[in-house]
C-alpha cells in the first residue's frame, strides 16, 4: 500500500480486496473497513483468517493514506473467538509449545493496537471470548442493540487469553472485568453501553451506516494531530499529571508547525470544512 494523491470523495471509488476469510474495503478519505468474512463459522479466528489478518495489519501500518480503520463481521456475528478445533488440536503438546503458539496468535490479532490511526469495532453481532478482546483492542466500539458479548473462558475449562485480563479492566474497570470473566455471563449490546464496554449502541440495521459516518468524521480530522492524540492515550494514558504536561508541551508545538494548523484555522474563519493533508 502506498500513499495516493488527495482526492475528493466523488473521485475516489471504493476498492474491495478479498483475502482468505477476510475482506478489505477502501473507502473515500482514508477509511478502511476490514470485515471478518467466514459467516458459516460465525467469523471464528481460523488459521487462514489469522494469516490474512496479519498481512492486512502489516500493510495498513505502513500506509500513510489510511486515516481510520473499521473492523466488523460478515453475517450475523462479529467474531465467535478462537477456532475451537485449532485451540484443542494439540492435547499432548507441552506447555512451552502451547505458550509459543498462543503468543503468536495473541500478538497477530492484537497488532491492531499498533496502528497509529484511530480504530473502530462495529460489533454487529456475537463477540465471544477472543472476539470480544478484538473489539476491546479497538479505540472505539459501537454495537448493535441485539449483539451478545461474553467471556466464557473459565466455563470452557481455560484461563482467559488474548489479553482479556488487561483489556477488560482497561476499558470497563476491574469490577466489570471480574464479573464477566468469573461468571461468563452474556451481555447485550444495550447493557454493554451501561457497563462501558461500548461507546454507543444502534439498531442492527443502522449500525454500519452510523459507524461509517463516525469513521468519516474521524478521518476528516488533521492526521498528525490525530495520530499524536492516539499515542498520548495509549495504554490508559499518561502515568502522571506532569507526564501529560511534558508530552503535550512537545506534541502540541509539533502540530503548531504544520500546514494543517493553518488550514484548520482558515477553515474555521471561513466557516467551511477543513481539507487536511497530513503536512
Amino acid at each position: 500500500m502506498t500513499e495516493s494523491p488527495a482526492q475528493t470523495p466523488a473521485q475516489e471509488p471504493n476498492q474491495v480486496d478479498q483475502l482468505d476469510q477476510l475482506r478489505v474495503e477502501r473507502r473515500p478519505a482514508g477509511v478502511v473497513v476490514v470485515t471478518l468474512d467466514h459467516a458459516a463459522r460465525r467469523n471464528a479466528m481460523t488459521e487462514p483468517m489469522t494469516r490474512s489478518w496479519e498481512r492486512v495489519m502489516t500493510e495498513l501500518r505502513s500506509d500513510r493514506a489510511v486515516r481510520c480503520v473499521v473492523v466488523t463481521g460478515a453475517g450475523s456475528a462479529f467474531c465467535a473467538g478462537g477456532d475451537m478445533g485449532w485451540l484443542a488440536a494439540e492435547p499432548g503438546a507441552s506447555v512451552d509449545a502451547l505458550r509459543d503458539r498462543m503468543l503468536r496468535f495473541y500478538r497477530g490479532w492484537l497488532s491492531i493496537r499498533a496502528l497509529e490511526v484511530p480504530t473502530i469495532a462495529a460489533v454487529n453481532g456475537a463477540a465471544i471470548g477472543a472476539g470480544l478482546c478484538l473489539a476491546l483492542a479497538a479505540d472505539l466500539r459501537y454495537a448493535a442493540s441485539d449483539a451478545a458479548l461474553s467471556m466464557p473462558f473459565t466455563g470452557l475449562g481455560m484461563h482467559p487469553g488474548m489479553a482479556a485480563t488487561w483489556l477488560l479492566p482497561e476499558v470497563a474497570g476491574l469490577g466489570v472485568a471480574r464479573e464477566l470473566l468469573l461468571t461468563g455471563r452474556v451481555v447485550s449490546g444495550a447493557e454493554a453501553v451501561e457497563l462501558g464496554l461500548v461507546n454507543r449502541v444502534f439498531p442492527a440495521d443502522e449500525l454500519r451506516p452510523a459507524v461509517l459516518e463516525i469513521a468519516a468524521a474521524v478521518a476528516a480530522k488533521a492526521p498528525i494531530a490525530t495520530r499524536l492524540t492516539k499515542l498520548a492515550l495509549a495504554a490508559g494514558g499518561h502515568a502522571t499529571f506532569d507526564a501529560a504536561l511534558q508530552w503535550e508541551a512537545v506534541a502540541q508545538p509539533i502540530t503548531l508547525a504544520t500546514r494543517d494548523l493553518q488550514e484548520g484555522l482558515a477553515a474555521a474563519r471561513e466557516k467551511r470544512a477543513a481539507q487536511f493533508l497530513g503536512q
